[in-house]
């Protein structure tokens, strides 16, 4: 459950990333309510997975599919580049964060 839990607090990382993002500075109502409210839900599905989950491997886990969702929904939807040196640094981030999970 602790995984699963990770997945979904990671997940929540990218929507208040993205969020932040919108809200222009908190300047806008509904992305800074969101942000706030995903920012709370990801941080609590944290703490819920590290008390099975060393921190090390869960804060990495949590920071991976953070970043790599941020950076993914920059590209598909953000009209954020997407060259294959960025996709092949990204997979490089999977493959660390499968890893962890592996190696666990």
């Amino acid at each position: 459950m602790a995984w699963i839990v990770l997945v979904i607090s990671g997940l929540l990382e990218t929507a208040w990333a993205i969020a932040l993002d919108r809200s222009a500075g908190f300047t806008r109502l509904v992305p800074s309510l969101a942000f706030v409210v995903t920012l709370v839900l990801s941080m609590a599905g944290l703490a819920y997975a590290l008390r099975e989950i060393p921190v090390g491997t869960g804060y990495v886990v949590w920071v991976g599919i953070g970043a790599v969702g941020t950076a993914l929904v920059g590209m598909l939807a953000l009209n954020e580049p997407a060259s294959l040196p960025r996709i092949a640094c990204l997979l490089l981030v999977v493959a660390g964060v499968v890893g962890l999970k592996v190696f666990h």
